[in-house]
């Protein structure tokens, strides 16, 4: 997902790593399950990942802290399929809507999202889809179904139809009461000290390259992703998205909203994925460059 990566792209191609005297190397795992792993094995020396993979590692044993913050919405939005009766969350009970996976974070989200409109999540049917969520959500195999962009754009351009957009930050305060705390940077707890200065110069870099997200257009933010990950897909597409959706996604500095980080850890808790006491301060270490709300 690219505008995962974005402001870590930008953090390294504009030089801003390098003014802060950091060499960086970005290593591309298959999700945040697996940098995480590569960071506790050592393979890495930090891992970014969203907020809800870190806290599955960490409440699995990955001794970790996430000190800074890139990301302050969940990159999915809710849509009926082409055809579908659907027109908002309370319609979905009795319905089948298509996820990734159960657990996963569009699930999760979704469960979350449910509660919050007064709706029941066991009154729901999940079809786990993984990659094929799109295609069958398109062809109507479900009525709904939590999708990510350029997914989303498609789906609507095929007669389908919006019906919660996270991305969005205005939808995101009204149906789930604010930021969702997304992606992050995350460190070895036991090498907090000893990396701290580190840290922080890694935060003041990618705090320019969020900076710079708000303020460059569309096309030299687009034109800074390497070729190669972009190969194949329509750049004028992707170049439309970011503009569409750059202000909202990123915020302009990278301190941990902590009541963004508890909305995340709230509905994990409700997913039944952590327990009742679970606080999500414990995750986070808000001393480094102080926690913003």
């Amino acid at each position: 997902q690219l505008l995962c990566i974005l402001p870590y792209e930008v953090a390294l191609r504009r030089g801003y790593f390098a003014e802060e005297g950091l060499e960086v190397e970005l290593v591309y795992a298959r999700g945040g399950s697996q940098a995480l792993q590569f960071l506790v094995g050592r393979a890495v020396d930090y891992a970014a990942t969203s907020l809800d993979a870190a806290l599955q590692a960490y409440q699995q044993g990955a001794p970790i802290l996430r000190f800074c913050s890139t990301g302050r919405l969940p990159l999915f939005a809710l849509a009926a399929a082409p055809k579908s009766p659907v027109k908002g969350l309370k319609d979905l009970e009795g319905k089948t809507v298509g996820i990734s996976a159960l657990g996963n974070a569009d699930h999760v989200l979704l469960v979350y999202l449910l509660r919050k409109a007064g709706a029941d999540p066991k009154r729901v049917q999940y079809a786990t889809l993984g990659p094929n969520l799109y295609e069958a959500l398109k062809a109507g195999h479900v009525e709904a179904g939590m999708v990510q962009e350029p997914a989303l754009t498609l789906l609507k351009e095929a007669g389908g139809r919006e019906l919660v957009n996270l991305m969005d930050l205005k939808q995101a305060r009204a149906y789930l009461g604010g930021p969702y705390e997304f992606m992050g940077v995350a460190v070895r707890r036991e090498e907090r000290q000893g990396r701290l200065e580190e840290m922080r110069a890694l935060s003041r870099a990618l705090e320019k390259a969020l900076r710079f997200l708000h303020a460059a257009n569309a096309r030299l933010i687009a034109d800074t992703l390497p070729k190669a990950l972009i190969a194949g897909g329509d750049e004028e597409r992707l170049r439309a998205v970011i503009e569409r959706y750059r202000k909202d996604l990123y915020p302009t500095g990278v301190r941990i909203d902590l009541e963004a980080a508890r909305r995340v850890a709230e509905s994990q808790v409700e997913a039944g994925l952590l327990p009742p006491s679970f606080r999500v301060e414990s995750l986070l270490d808000l001393e480094v460059l102080g926690a913003s709300g």
